[in-house]
């Protein structure tokens, strides 16, 4: 099989023949057709998140076809289409996974991280983490579903009944959550980068109220913000941009450092807080509700091989929505 690897933090992927894989127990093996790339698989690869399994197949939004089954699989047949998110196997009997909070579990492994991924022809993965596809789109289609749509989803279920809605950083999490939103009959408010008048026209075509740069402030008071963009300097910005009783949702997995800020930022109920993971509750919620929304994907599709250019493309920005992988046949 041919998969993108990654040797070593900060270097650029390879491209290189391996041995097909074989799922064991509990695990189904996928021929992947779709691998979106996720801001989280730059962390990985450029080194902010530590200690990721070396050598590694990146890769977490992973679309593809069951070719085989391991021992005890049921809930799949071969040739099932399935999508692979970033939470990848829990332990299951911590007071976290008891609880229904099984995205907190100490001994998590995650897909393209500690796990292998699916920047490769063929992936194996544990069955009971894996969820059904919407047959109303297509792979490619599909696979920004599997991360920018679940994290988005989770993070969106933070701000509770909120109607206006800023959103920072509007890239591949922002362009589908909107769509959610906005069928919804809330109202959002998009900031990109200073400047990006690219990217503001795209919020603004897939039906935001308002779109302007991170430093501007809205013509409104929000009612609750999301951070896409992995910038701890939007925090201030986004606390001074709500109403008291708001709430700011961090929705990465890493951000740089958080400047030190008045307390009155935060103060008349203000709420911060962050996002870790997802659930497969999560998942199963947003799968049903995308296709209900009407939720289309803006993609950019590049080959297996060029995984290193599309990596370099998301990191300068150069493109709205999400890159997808694809394999061929």
């Amino acid at each position: 099989m041919k998969a993108m690897v990654l040797e070593k933090a900060g270097t650029r992927l390879a491209l290189q023949d391996l041995p097909r894989l074989e799922p064991g127990a509990g695990q189904i093996l996928i021929d992947v057709k779709a691998c979106a790339v996720c801001r989280t698989d730059l962390h990985v690869v450029d080194g902010d998140l530590h200690d990721p399994k070396l050598p590694l197949i990146p890769g977490h939004e992973v679309i593809g076809r069951v070719a085989e089954l391991g021992s005890g699989v049921d809930a799949f047949a071969l040739g099932d289409r399935v999508g692979v998110p970033w939470l990848g196997w829990t332990c299951g009997t911590c007071r976290y996974c008891r609880r229904g909070q099984e995205n907190l579990c100490p001994e998590a492994r995650f897909t393209g991280y500690t796990l292998d991924g699916g920047f490769a022809d063929y992936m194996v993965a544990d069955a009971r983490y894996c969820f059904a596809v919407p047959d109303v789109y297509s792979d490619v289609e599909a696979a920004p579903l599997m991360c920018a749509g679940l994290i988005g989803f989770r993070s969106y279920r933070m701000v509770g009944e909120a109607r206006r809605i800023g959103l920072y950083g509007f890239g591949a999490a922002a362009h589908i959550i909107a769509q959610i939103a906005i069928a919804e009959g809330r109202e959002i408010y998009a900031f990109s980068k200073d400047g990006d008048v690219k990217a503001q026209d795209f919020a603004r075509s897939l039906g935001a109220s308002w779109a302007g740069g991170s430093g501007d402030a809205p013509p409104e008071p929000l009612d609750a913000a999301i951070l896409f963009a992995p910038v701890g300097a939007l925090v201030p910005a986004a606390l001074r941009a709500v109403e008291p009783g708001g709430t700011v949702v961090c929705a990465g997995i890493h951000m740089s450092d958080i400047p030190g800020f008045p307390y009155d930022l935060l103060w008349r109920e203000r709420t911060l807080r962050s996002v870790a993971n997802l659930t497969r509750e999560d998942g199963d919620a947003f799968l049903a509700a995308a296709p209900r929304a009407g939720v289309s994907t803006t993609t950019h599709e590049y080959p297996l091989s060029k995984a290193n250019e599309a990596l370099d493309d998301l990191r300068a920005g150069r493109f709205e929505g999400a890159a997808v992988l694809t394999m061929g046949d």
